[in-house]
């Protein structure tokens, strides 16, 4: 199948899971909400598993590159940090895949696929990478660090000025975690993340 088939699969199955429950979700419904067989989707992902492991693949892949999109913006390193954070903030608020994945709190309404490997016969490339292991929350934490450090880091970092530059990011990202739990009052996201790094060593 085509990359684009598989996407409008997706695209199905995440549109199915914002009206209903996913225990309520039916493969049936998915195959014909995206004009295609029912085997055909089984063919795809396998089992009804199989296709929540790949949603969530799909929506995990799509908040890192969020990620650094925010942190290829011709700003400072301040102004980049308050980018991830607004961004992590306004997804989680718009997705509720997204914020089950950051925060490890999965409601009833969602699947929640184990997060370890999975025995996979697929012969789809991209389903045996979603049937691989998913990302934690604290693999996120990790994954949002070491992308922000590798964006920021000046050339010929000095290894204090590195590991300063990794406490900074990590805060950052804790700090927009925080905010998707309790969100933040007046002046945002944005302006609690200068405020946090305001006395860090940022580019």
């Amino acid at each position: 199948m085509m990359p684009a088939a598989r996407e409008t699969l997706l695209d199905a199955a995440f549109a199915a899971l914002a009206r209903r429950p996913w225990s309520a979700v039916r493969m049936v419904d998915v195959a014909a909400a995206a004009g295609v067989s029912r085997q055909t989707l089984y063919n795809e992902f396998g089992s009804k598993e199989g296709l929540a492991r790949a949603l969530v693949r799909r929506e995990a892949d799509g908040y890192l590159a969020g990620v650094d999109r925010a942190l290829a913006q011709p700003l400072d390193g301040r102004d980049r940090l308050a980018a991830v954070a607004e961004w992590t903030v306004s997804l989680s608020r718009e997705n509720a895949l997204v914020r089950a994945m950051l925060t490890g709190c999965w409601s009833e309404r969602l699947p929640s696929p184990t997060l370890k490997a999975v025995p996979s016969s697929s012969a789809v490339p991209a389903q045996r990478r979603a049937d691989g292991p998913l990302p934690s929350p604290g693999d996120f934490v990790v994954l949002v660090r070491d992308r922000a450090v590798a964006a920021l880091s000046p050339p010929g970092a000095a290894k204090q000025e590195s590991a300063e530059l990794s406490r900074s990011c990590e805060l950052v990202f804790r700090l927009a975690l925080s905010c998707v739990a309790a969100p933040p009052g007046e002046g945002g996201v944005a302006e609690l993340v200068r405020m946090a790094v305001h006395r860090q060593s940022t580019p």
